[in-house]
């Protein structure tokens, strides 16, 4: 009888584990204890009927355990290569796969002899065998000639993505660069343009305002000007303000130089971040064998960025210029060793982008880099080293006589902060004279003039800009070309340059500094009196002496009114003889 009624139990348990082996581990004790309490054992075979109701949960459920503990870093692992698209993947290593079964002879797991891991489900058998970990110890074990992707390490991807990154940047920023000297250019067309109109709508709002004016009070004299009327409008361009928009036109560059300077000095700036590039390829691995720090890109890099200074930054370009200005800022003090080192590199990338030649100039002396185009107009850069290191720095100081020293062939210091000075200059003249109104016109008109006359060209182009940028920055409101010229030489007459004179302090400097400390005494006395001379000029309408043109023709609104003034004489006449008629006839009467 008991074991008749043992066995249905045992039957029905061992059919269990494969499904819900927890539940067996839970309910077997249960089921088993009563059996074991009776002091009789009935048969043997009742015996192991109980043992193996024991044991078979017991076996089921050790590698069950370990399965799903090999299962968990299988399943990172190989988290990538099913996101990587395995269709195209062909399985490898069926063979290494085993099929581990229970005493039922049902299938409860898999394991990999190569990889030495299981797994107990048929989808993740496929993922395994197409999976990059087991395709790896094929290859090492079995078929050394089987293609696997390299999967490439994070410091290597970061460096990837990193410099994609800033690919994408600089190219939006030369995009926008360009895009803001194209706006640039159509703002100074367009303004020039207004201008014209605007001084054609106010001589023909002033001749309509004349016509419909009334007669003239009774207390005014013939010749006597009318009061003004009650809006404020300026008044028309003069022959000054024609005269100087002319000689304008005339000295300001072609579309052809336009477009032949922004080509070398953008094929000048590529080549040099490309320069940088290969500095920095150079410089990583021995800082990171020196440092134990995590470094950044732009903190090891040698070469910090290029700025544009002088007449290119300012937009002070004439028809004829073909030298422009660019400053190279270096991490360390710049040597002559770096200075060759960059010019030997240059022409190689400059041909890897660009199928103009160019050649390519080292002058040490100097501190600078000389790129000359050979297309024409021939154009030529000049690319100036320095860094902001150059500058006197008590700390520096202290530190360079505790051991640091400066290297041997370190450039000419004097030069490196002539350029630093020049780059102060360049942001001083965006951020101040570019807003003013005529002011950008007024200081290409004096280029000009400093070209031509020797005695002006002793004056330093520093000088001038922050002279003119005083005189109209100080005027009570916008001044036109006429006006603002004028008010420059009266401020030049006037004495500002000479010895005992006011003096020019420099702006960017934090020393107070006189920017016409270099000026001879001879050399001012001869431009004060040159600016008393051409302000004569200009008193007798003579202004195309001083800019060195033909005399233009008065215009037809000039005509207009001068005409008008003479009917307005002669009716003025008129009414004086009808008051004297009147007054006789009284006296007759």
């Amino acid at each position: 009888a008991p074991v008749s009624s043992s066995t249905p139990a045992s039957v029905s348990t061992t059919s269990t584990p494969t499904a819900t082996p927890k539940q067996v581990a839970v309910n077997t004790p249960a089921k088993t204890t009563p059996p074991v309490k009776k002091p009789p054992a009935s048969t043997p075979a009742a015996a192991a009927v109980t043992a193996a109701v024991v044991a078979v949960p017991v076996k089921v459920e050790e590698p069950l355990h370990q399965s799903l503990l090999k299962m968990e870093p299988q399943s990172e692992d190989e988290d990538g290569d099913r996101a990587g698209g395995q269709g195209d993947i062909q399985p490898v290593g069926h063979d290494y796969v085993e099929e581990v079964r229970n005493d039922d002879g049902k299938v409860i797991r898999f394991h990999c002899k190569l990889c030495e891991c299981s797994f107990n489900d048929p989808n993740a058998k496929d993922m395994h065998l197409k999976g990059r970990r087991h395709r790896l110890q094929y290859k090492k074990k079995v078929n050394p000639e089987l293609p696997v992707e390299i999967k490439p390490s994070n410091r290597a991807r970061k460096l990837q993505e990193s410099k994609l990154k800033k690919q994408k940047q600089k190219a939006v920023l030369k995009r926008q660069r360009d895009d803001e000297q194209r706006w640039h250019m159509e703002m100074r067309r367009y303004e020039e343009d207004m201008y014209w109109r605007r001084m054609e709508e106010e001589q023909m709002y002033w001749g309509e305002q004349r016509r419909r004016m009334g007669p003239l009070p009774l207390m005014s004299r013939p010749g006597m000007p009318v009061p003004p009327l009650l809006t404020c409008v300026r008044r028309p361009d003069s022959p000054d303000d024609r005269h100087i928009m002319a000689k304008h036109s005339t000295i300001y560059p072609v579309e052809e130089e336009l477009q032949a300077v922004q080509r070398i000095v953008s094929h000048s700036e590529r080549a040099l971040k490309l320069v940088s590039d290969s500095l920095l390829e150079k410089e990583m691995p021995q800082i990171d064998h020196e440092s134990t720090g995590n470094l950044t890109e732009n903190s090891a890099r040698l070469l910090k960025g290029v700025m544009r200074v002088g007449i290119l930054a300012k937009g002070l370009l004439l028809r004829g210029d073909r030298n422009v200005e660019l400053i190279l800022l270096t991490a360390k003090k710049p040597t002559i060793s770096l200075l060759k080192s960059i010019t030997k590199q240059l022409p190689k990338e400059l041909a890897t982008f660009s199928e103009d030649q160019y050649e390519v100039q080292a002058h040490p002396e100097e501190a600078n880099i000389v790129i000359v185009s050979s297309k024409e107009p021939k154009m030529q850069v000049t690319i100036s080293l320095t860094s902001p290191l150059m500058r006197e720095d008590p700390a520096a100081e202290k530190d360079k006589q505790a051991g640091g020293k400066d290297p041997p062939d370190l450039l000419n210091k004097k030069k490196c902060l002539e350029y630093l000075a020049a780059l102060r200059h360049a942001k001083w003249f965006q951020a101040r004279a570019n807003g003013l109104q005529s002011c950008v016109i007024i200081i290409r008109v004096l280029r000009d003039l400093c070209q031509r006359v020797p005695t002006w060209g002793k004056m330093p182009s520093w000088a001038m800009e922050l002279l003119v940028e005083k005189v109209i920055s100080s005027a009570a409101g916008p001044l036109s070309p006429g006006e603002a010229m004028r008010r420059v030489l009266e401020c030049i007459s006037t004495g500002i340059l000479l010895q005992d004179g006011p003096g020019l302090m420099d702006p960017c400097e934090k020393e107070p500094t006189d920017a016409l400390e270099s000026m001879m005494l001879q050399a001012r006395e001869d431009i004060t009196a040159s600016a008393q001379h051409a302000l004569r000029l200009l008193a007798f309408r003579q202004i195309h002496k001083v800019l060195g043109m033909e005399s233009l023709p008065a215009s037809k609104a000039s005509a207009r009114n001068r005409k008008r003034r003479r009917d307005v004489s002669d009716t003025g006449e008129g009414e004086g003889e009808g008051k004297k008629d009147k007054k006789e006839e009284a006296g007759s009467a």
